[in-house]
């Protein structure tokens, strides 16, 4: 496993985000374990967990400017954190968030932060994709905004499950709306990670029960 790799699966457990036990995901599947950007309580965390999608970015879209979109709630302090370890590198790039409810008094509006142009480019920062569901609440959110282009989608974790089919909830996502979707590890690394003590049976074994059933084919 590559060392960045190991790093952040580390990270995340450190820091909460990464659990075991049993929980249902958005999509009400029942999990084995779950990742929650919400557990990030403090300024340290919070700007490590930028560095890791911050190099995410850069290894795959480069030094191009785009704008960050994060969903609220749990996007938009990764939003935030991954503009500044961006502009840390020598990219400035703007962010925005939604709101859960649209504002009809000051600036109103649904948007929070720099409103894309026509003609720009979306960045979309998530914790996780389990079935698609918060991604596609999120396109029907940005396709009000006129003439702009969803680029690219980050998330911490590659869930390595089904989507509505066979194939994974990412790669479904990408086919549908035409746009990469990457991850800074998948849960195959995870495991791997845990394997390696073996106090960790239990939930490796649990994990991979869950994958025979809900993991993708594809």
């Amino acid at each position: 496993m590559e060392a960045y790799k190991r790093e952040f699966i580390q990270f995340l457990e450190g820091a909460g985000v990464l659990k075991f036990g049993d929980f249902t995901a958005k999509s009400g599947r029942k999990i084995p374990y779950f990742i929650n950007a919400g557990d990030i309580k403090t300024g340290d965390q919070i700007a490590r967990l930028g560095e890791f999608y911050a190099k995410s970015y850069l290894e795959k879209v480069g030094n191009k400017r785009t704008v960050l979109y994060g969903p609220a709630y749990k996007g938009i302090s990764i939003a935030v954190s991954s503009s500044i370890a961006l502009s840390k590198n020598g990219l400035d790039v703007p962010f925005f968030f939604n709101r859960k409810e649209a504002k009809d008094h000051g600036e109103g509006g649904v948007f929070v932060g720099y409103v894309p142009k026509e003609g720009e480019e979306i960045v979309i920062v998530e914790d996780v994709i389990t079935a698609g569901t918060a991604i596609r609440e999120s396109m029907e959110i940005l396709s009000s905004l006129k003439d702009v282009k969803v680029a690219a989608v980050f998330v911490m974790v590659d869930r390595k499950e089904k989507g509505k089919g066979e194939k994974s909830a990412m790669a479904e996502v990408g086919e549908e709306f035409g746009f990469p979707v990457y991850s800074v590890v998948d849960v195959y690394d995870i495991i791997e990670y845990l394997e390696e003590d073996e106090k960790n049976a239990e939930n490796v074994q649990r994990i991979k029960n869950y994958l025979a059933v809900n993991g993708a084919k594809a």
